[in-house]
């Protein structure tokens, strides 16, 4: 079978999605991007067989390369995801996928044009053993009607706002930077999409520094079966980065936070939870790049799962115009 030759944009993340793509016997590293000069003169020693290039658009035009891996900042993402999907490529993005629906639904038509072109977001998250179990475990009916999740993404790295590349982003958006994760996981988690979201913010913690978006935003999803999904972001917050999660059954309650994950099986105070010796990360932030190379290889039909991060996308976005509307948003679906 014909090995894909690969190119990645961006060598912060993107040297995570280097490791994963070098450890496949399918794939051939031929190219890498990025914008600085020192990270470019590194990558020449560090990979002496691979082209390093100034110019995203000669990895995302190169009529040799079959994948791109895309690992650059969040507002590039849409306009290097067309680029490659127009020419030919296969797309695994960092997220967020894009930032607006007018993004999303020009990235759908030219991906739905792309004769089984593959595209995916990163959202690795997902990846965790923890949550796949847990996803197991939901579909056994383990923990019986889900009907609300709790989730909150501390971020806990504040200086990455006020000082990085995120103060320069045009309207930077912590859900879609940060809480897609936790929408994505509450999407797979409840089997269905939310109808409403409303949402409130703040950036009390990011006042007077060149950061000048809502630091934490709270938004409220209602399902069409009554479930809530509650996520907060917390990007400022005096906290390690964490991702708390409480996903909340007829049977069952499934908690993660700083006392370890653990499943209630029981209303009786005196009885113990269930300890999870799972861990709640992946090893690496390339993980889900292994069955991504796999179903290109394989011919798998993706593309409900596809589908499925465009609706995380539509979420998110929904999200953002609820807080700079004040009021709940009907989700629109692309």
């Amino acid at each position: 079978m014909k090995r894909l030759r690969v190119g990645v944009i961006g060598l912060g993340v993107g040297e995570e999605h280097i490791a994963a793509y070098q450890a496949h016997a399918a794939c051939e590293l031929v190219a890498v991007c990025d914008v600085s000069p020192e990270k470019r003169a590194a990558a020449r020693e560090k990979y002496p067989s691979v082209a390093v290039v100034t110019e995203a658009k000669d990895i995302l035009k190169h009529p040799e390369i079959d994948l791109v891996s895309i690992a650059s900042y969040d507002d590039a993402h849409y306009e290097q995801t067309m680029v490659a999907v127009q020419s030919g490529k296969h797309v695994f993005v960092e997220k967020p996928l894009c930032r607006s629906l007018d993004e999303l639904r020009s990235i759908k038509r030219c991906w739905v044009d792309g004769e089984r072109l593959y595209l995916a977001s990163n959202l690795v998250l997902r990846a965790a053993p923890l949550y796949r179990w847990l996803r197991s475990e939901i579909a056994k009916g383990a923990l019986g009607q889900v009907y609300a999740f709790d989730g909150e993404y501390l971020y806990g790295r504040i200086e990455k706002i006020t000082e990085g590349w995120r103060k320069d982003v045009t309207d930077y958006s912590v859900i879609q930077g940060g809480g897609v994760h936790l929408v994505d996981l509450m999407l797979r988690f409840l089997g269905e999409r939310p109808a409403s979201v409303s949402a409130v913010g703040n950036r009390i913690c990011t006042a007077g520094t060149d950061f000048r978006y809502h630091d934490y935003v709270a938004a409220t999803y209602l399902f069409p079966s009554s479930a809530v999904g509650r996520i907060a972001v917390n990007f400022g917050c005096v906290h390690r980065h964490q991702h708390v999660v409480r996903l909340f059954g007829t049977k069952a309650t499934f908690l993660s936070d700083d006392m370890g994950p653990r499943l209630h099986v029981s209303r009786d105070p005196a009885a113990p939870p269930v300890m999870l010796d799972l861990a709640s990360v992946p090893a690496t932030k390339g993980a889900l790049i292994p069955s991504f190379v796999d179903a290109i290889q394989g011919g798998r039909d993706t593309r409900a799962e596809t589908q499925h991060q465009f609706d995380v996308i539509s979420g998110c976005v929904a999200a953002d115009q609820a807080l700079a509307t004040g009021r709940a948003v009907e989700i629109v679906y692309v």
